[in-house]
């Protein structure tokens, strides 16, 4: 239900698996054609390795597990170099893995450092710290010296995973952020065992709203603390305590922390929530100062509202940070400056209507660097005081991640036809990019990649509406071709022109791919934002059916072969779409939401699920029984497949199964797939990222003409 892209590294996102190896199927093909065919994609579905003779220029599904991607560039202190996360696929073990890389700022001299992520420099320039696998288990911290021979020397020995790396500006300390627990107990006088017996181990025991968590399953009571410790090793030294937690908490969970030592290296300047339980606290977070030596914390920021991602200036005297004063909608994240005391607190972004993301000062202080979604792209903007914000890049591009050096910028930057790679900006000079890395250049060398149409269009009440056609890379406009439209999650989130393995092999497989930013997306100011406020779904609907109606008008689409498919927010908007129109001829119910009763009680994110109604459904369930597509399930009469992953507890597996069960018990044709190892999403195993792409076009393949293939047995 989230933006992906946030909520996990991630994920990445927001969430965007790609897709297929799959032959379209021609509609001329006589019904006993059509079962051969099947045949063979089924046998290609069980054996993505197996040999296609057409592939080698195309891209497939099997071409994603070569695909390599760049992340969290790192600029050296003198800007000469540029660390950075290399992410790749290990094929045997079914599963990412993230390496730390080194570039000189002219390109030259690209190297591997070690196994890892999330590197950061010291203030000298001559040492990095970084997580990775250690001992005794688990994730620790690490450190290299880069003028000196030999391995990185492992700093700690924790038994919580670490995160949020800082080093202090004296180079003395690593400051970093951990969970503490604090395991709720109840205890009771049970009689002792008979020797050799084998008991039932004691019940899971909460009194907390909170008790499990997307990723990680049922969570023991714990807070989330700053920590520091010594940059040649020893033991940690916990420096904030208490029950609370560093870290915003804008989806319920807080695991990236925002936070900067001050430049005298005697406070730390963070985000966090100090102002009551936290288990009941619904959006608010505060910034505030913590005195190193003695652990004290003083709130800065005392506009009760959401207020984080603190970044201190140089001079020490001003933190400039994002939020707003507490409210219902989904107001988006404005730009503040304040002096480093808490005083004169300073809108900065007034009239913006844009959502500043990863505040990056210069290092002389003279400007404010940030990226902000804005249409379909990710730019890169800066402020300074006198001149307000100006737009450094342009164009349909998504630029991530910005690190600021002397007299360069570092970011990665994506375009539709071409993954992210690391680049140096100049301010000066936007326009002109110099791009330090090629990592999928000879991968995709040969390969015809489609592109990207940009296309506006009218939707119910006036509203404009943003979306992108593609098109099969050999395009033929005699032709008439399946339309797939594909729905991003959220439902506040923003689908952007960064390249997309899911789009690019859907084209390779004949698809012609619709995906929309509908009412309700980020990256387009509050008010569209706010257009499904206490009515979702809503007018969204409106739109996604008005973009299919702007795809038909341009003659290039086959209407009987219109399929409709998303995950989580998608799912929504899916399900919503199938119990509302008889037009599309089959669709991929991935992750679904559908009955908001039941998801309030099952979700780890119950407040989020709360905020979308007027009233709690014990009060009026009329709404949330009305925007529930299980309510409508009556109405359904598209072939459906529905994918969840068995351990999801964003939009928990059960939603599924209700709709699944209402569908077959109906006689609608339905398909469910239980994907092993998942939480949330079907594709963080690079194996289920290529079944998901290769189950959906062989279900839509299957109604790709009357009368329909037969089921597989």
């Amino acid at each position: 239900m989230l933006p992906e892209l946030y909520t996990r590294p991630i994920a990445l996102i927001a969430y965007n698996y790609r897709g297929s190896i799959l032959e379209k199927l021609k509609r001329e093909l006589t019904y006993m054609n059509r079962i051969i065919v099947l045949i063979a994609l089924l046998s290609v579905a069980l054996q993505v390795s197996a040999a296609d003779p057409s592939a080698a220029n195309r891209f497939t599904a099997g071409r994603y597990l070569d695909l390599q991607s760049a992340s969290a560039p790192k600029i050296s202190p003198d800007g000469s170099q540029v660390l950075y996360t290399r992410t790749m696929i290990d094929k045997q073990a079914d599963k990412y893995q993230s390496a730390i890389w080194i570039v000189n700022a002219d390109g030259s001299h690209h190297r591997f450092l070690a196994k890892g992520s999330g590197a950061i420099w010291s203030a000298d320039g001559k040492s990095i710290a970084f997580i990775a696998p250690g001992e005794p288990k688990g994730a620790q911290i690490f450190a290299l010296q880069l003028g000196v021979q030999g391995p990185p020397t492992q700093l700690t020995w924790l038994t919580e995973e670490p995160g949020n790396l800082r080093w202090s500006p004296d180079g003395k300390w690593i400051g970093f952020t951990m969970r503490v627990p604090d395991a709720e107990k109840w205890n009771i006088e049970l009689p002792a065992a008979p020797e050799g017996a084998t008991w039932a181990k004691a019940p899971r025991y909460t009194e907390r709203l909170h008790t499990f968590r997307d990723q990680a399953g049922f969570t023991e009571r714990g807070w989330r603390h700053l920590f520091l410790v010594a940059s040649d090793g020893g033991t940690p030294r916990q420096v904030t305590s208490g029950n609370w937690s560093v870290g915003t908490s804008a989806f319920e969970v807080a695991i990236t922390v925002d936070w900067e030592f001050t430049p005298d290296g005697r406070s730390a300047i963070i985000e966090g929530y100090k102002e009551g339980d936290p288990d009941h606290n619904d959006r608010e977070s505060y910034i505030y100062s913590v005195d190193l030596k003695s652990g004290a914390v003083n709130r800065l920021t005392k506009t009760t509202g959401s207020w984080n991602q603190p970044a201190v200036s140089p001079d020490g005297r001003t933190v400039a940070y994002v939020g707003y004063t507490k409210t219902d909608t989904n107001h988006v994240l404005d730009l503040w400056t304040m002096s480093v005391d808490g005083s004169n607190a300073t809108l900065q972004s007034q009239g913006f209507d844009r959502e500043p993301r990863t505040l990056r000062w210069a290092p002389d202080g003279s400007a404010l660097y940030f990226t902000a979604e804005d249409r379909g792209s990710i730019h890169l903007y800066s402020w300074s005081r006198g001149k307000g914000i100006r737009q450094l890049t342009n164009g349909p591009e998504v630029v991530l991640n910005p690190t600021i050096g002397k007299g360069a910028i570092a970011a990665v930057r994506s375009s539709f036809r071409e993954p992210g790679n690391v680049v140096l900006l100049n301010e000066r000079r936007p326009e002109s990019v110099q791009q330090l890395t090629h990592l999928n250049e000879e991968l995709l060398r040969e390969v015809p990649l489609a592109n990207a149409e940009e296309i506006w269009y009218d939707s119910s009440g006036g509203a404009k509406i943003q979306g992108w056609i593609v098109k099969p890379a050999d395009f033929d406009p005699a032709r008439h071709y399946p339309l797939l439209l594909e729905i991003h999650g959220g439902p506040q989130a923003m689908y952007n022109v960064q390249f997309s393995p899911q789009f690019q092999n859907f084209a390779a497989n004949g698809y012609v791919v619709l995906f929309i930013n509908p009412r309700g997306s980020t990256g387009y100011g509050t008010a569209f934002g706010d257009a499904i406020l206490k009515h979702y779904p809503g007018p969204d609907y409106d739109d996604l059916m008005a973009g299919v109606d702007a795809v038909l008008k341009k003659g290039i689409v086959d209407e009987s072969r219109l399929y409709v498919s998303g995950c989580s927010g998608g799912g929504v908007l899916s399900s919503w779409m199938i119990t509302h129109t008889n037009r599309f001829a089959a669709a991929a119910v991935r992750c679904p939401v559908i009955d908001w009763i039941s998801m309030a009680g099952e979700t780890d994110v119950p407040f989020f699920t709360y905020r979308f109604f007027k009233k709690p459904f014990w009060e009026d369930p009329t709404d949330w029984l009305e925007e529930s597509s299980l309510m409508h399930v009556g109405n359904v009469k598209t072939p459906t497949l529905i994918m969840t992953g068995e351990l999801d507890r964003r939009t928990p597996i059960p939603q599924s199964e209700e709709f699944y069960q209402a569908l077959k018990y109906r006689g609608v044709p339905a398909a469910m797939l239980r994907f092993d190892q998942e939480y949330h999403g079907t594709g963080s195993k690079p194996s289920n990222w290529m079944r998901t792409q290769l189950y959906m076009m062989s279900w839509f393949s299957r109604y790709s003409g009357n009368p329909p293939l037969p089921a597989p047995h």
